[in-house]
């Protein structure tokens, strides 16, 4: 498998010479790192296709968005885009609207009959056949392509769009841990791995297209491997991923808990490539919620695998997700999860409301949360987690961290970047000074933590010979 950034696919694609303009597509991707790397296999099936590729849909015959489905809030900023695109079509400023990914595998019905004016959908059963639709679209056809979504994988170059520096790296597609909450198994399907062999080789290409951060992604990166070798082989994956050349950081998102082996705690630990960050949503402490959730395993099953976890792998931080306000969530419930914060002290958290989705098994369930009451529960966890977050970054205060460095701010006159705690687009970024010429994006550099300003750290260069680059 091929990676290409969007400039130097654009100059292969371009032919010397063209006798009729090809249409314009631009591309929005919306969700989670899953749903940009589908987004960026289909803007190379459509760079295939011949067609010109942009991001974002100014200036575009025809634009297409990649939506998520997962929650009401994502389905509302969808829709907010779709609305958007409709009025510049509306204006004669766009040709055609294609609808893809979760929303309109699990909402087409509803998509179709509330968006008249979009011109094809794809479900994600059918992303290598964007080109197809395109091309009906523009013919005046109205294609909905929907695949299987439990088929294998398929493996489709794709071009990289988050950054220069690191993209993800998805090891896996789907989900059957059929957690009450959740409709991800209905849209994406069976949990199918993909073969070790098209892992390896994409990350080669990855690193040889200047990627310093692999971040692994999938559902559920700890089943990774049962469903084609019969047993779980991430522990035995990831010291190959290592051993690519170039590679400097391999970053972990997510881990189910009761999956985390010892073998693979082994190698999290003693792998220096691996970042010692990881993201292990466990939703709730509560053996009561967890229970009604069908999440595996207990409230005490979790304290222990984390207090394992801070035991075996020193300089750990953690992540996790946090859902309040759960069908049949007690005060008493609460409180727990409340102590749980407080005693673990978790560096990264994400606070969400519980939201009923249609279609999941818990939005049957009759003990409903009062959205008031929902709404309070996050604030009370949201300042309780914002207080830990101060008292870490705090602590780093003196401290000397590398930072893989992500551009310059004008504004602030300081450099920015990510430390080895900092995953792209949900956690904080590092600020700080360097010597003018004496930094570059993309570089790793040792910073001294001198203060910290609403969770994110700021510094100062450590060296300044660029004895900390790579």
């Amino acid at each position: 498998m091929q990676e290409h950034n969007v400039q130097e696919t654009q100059e292969r694609q371009e032919p010397e010479e063209v006798q009729v303009p090809l249409p314009k597509v631009g591309f929005v991707s919306l969700g989670c790192a899953k749903n940009q790397v589908n987004c960026e296999q289909m803007i190379w099936k459509t760079y295939e296709a011949g067609y010109e590729v942009a991001l974002g849909a100014e200036g575009c015959d025809v634009a297409v968005v990649n939506t998520c489905g997962f929650l009401k809030e994502a389905r509302d900023e969808a829709m907010g885009e779709i609305d958007k695109l409709v009025r510049q079509k509306q204006a004669g400023n766009l040709k055609k609207i294609i609808v893809t990914g979760c929303m309109a595998q699990w909402w087409h019905d509803q998509l179709a009959e509330r968006c008249p004016e979009a011109d094809g959908f794809v479900g994600v059963g059918s992303y290598q056949d964007i080109a197809k639709v395109i091309d009906e679209a523009l013919e005046g056809q109205r294609p909905a392509l929907f695949g299987d979504i439990n088929a294998p994988v398929p493996e489709t170059d794709r071009v990289v769009c988050t950054s220069d520096h690191w993209a993800w790296l998805r090891i896996a597609e789907g989900c059957d841990n059929r957690c009450a909450y959740c409709v991800i198994p209905f849209i994406r399907g069976k949990f199918r791995s993909r073969p070790e062999e098209a892992i390896l080789q994409e990350a080669q290409d990855l690193v040889d297209a200047g990627m310093k951060e692999l971040i692994v992604v999938a559902q559920d990166i700890t089943r990774y491997g049962l469903d084609l070798y019969g047993q779980r082989t991430l522990a035995q994956l990831l010291p190959k991923l290592c051993a690519i050349e170039g590679v400097h950081w391999v970053r972990l998102h997510y881990l189910y808990p009761d999956e985390i082996s010892d073998e693979l705690i082994d190698v999290i630990a003693n792998e220096p490539k691996i970042v010692k960050y990881l993201d292990i949503p466990i939703q709730h402490i509560s053996d009561h919620v967890l229970k009604a959730m069908h999440r595996r395993g207990s409230g005490q099953e979790i304290r222990d695998l984390f207090r394992k976890l801070r035991q075996r792998i020193p300089g750990l931080v953690l992540r996790t997700s946090l859902i309040a306000g759960f069908p049949g969530e007690t005060e008493e419930d609460f409180e727990t999860l409340c102590e749980f914060l407080n005693e673990f002290r978790l560096e990264r958290a994400g606070v969400f409301p519980y939201s009923p989705e249609p279609g999941s098994l818990a939005a049957t369930y009759p003990d409903q949360v009062d959205e008031d009451v929902k709404r309070r529960r996050v604030e009370l966890l949201t300042d309780l987690q914002m207080r830990i977050v101060d008292d870490y970054c705090a602590n780093m205060v003196g401290k000397v961290i590398e930072v893989l460095c992500e551009g310059y701010d004008d504004e602030t006159e300081l450099y920015y970047g990510r430390s080895a705690a900092d995953s792209p687009d949900i956690d904080g970024l590092v600020h700080f000074e360097g010597e003018e010429g004496g930094v570059r994006p993309g570089g790793f550099y040792r910073v001294k933590v001198t203060n910290f300003y609403d969770g994110e750290l700021v510094g100062v260069r450590y060296d300044d010979d660029e004895e900390g680059a790579q």
